[in-house]
């Protein structure tokens, strides 16, 4: 059973930036070999895929909403991946979910939310105008 927590939420002005944090954990868990993602969902809007990391964290992909304004990130040795957003914008306010799913490959990235199976409980995060 793995368990995610994600920090770093909170209240920031449009063009600002935050980091937000996903610590996971779990008995005979190995961050390593699961794939990382980061997805969002908005007030009365369905979930949407953010940003995705390889396992060694060589390869990344992100939605086109965000290309060019977030890097995600990952410290295998403390079992944390990051979100690094910069000149955020009002459309970006949502709660932000972290997720994870064990995979073979050293390679993949994965940008489906189904695909996952394990998910943290949420962060919150709000642009003002």
């Amino acid at each position: 059973q793995v368990q995610l927590v994600e920090s770093g939420g909170g209240l920031v002005q449009a063009g600002g930036s935050l980091r937000l944090s996903c610590s996971a954990s779990g008995r005979a868990f190995s961050f390593g070999r699961y794939v990382m993602g980061w997805f969002r969902q908005a007030p009365g809007k369905e979930r949407e895929f953010v940003a995705t990391i390889n396992r060694s964290g060589s390869s990344t992909y992100y939605a086109d909403s965000v290309k060019g304004r977030f890097t995600i990130s990952r410290d295998n040795a403390k079992n944390t991946v990051y979100l690094q957003m910069n000149s955020l914008r009002p459309e970006d306010t949502a709660v932000y979910y972290c997720a994870a799913v064990f995979t073979l490959s050293p390679i993949a990235t994965q940008s489906e939310a189904q695909k996952y199976n394990c998910w943290g409980q949420g962060t919150q995060v709000s642009v003002s105008s």
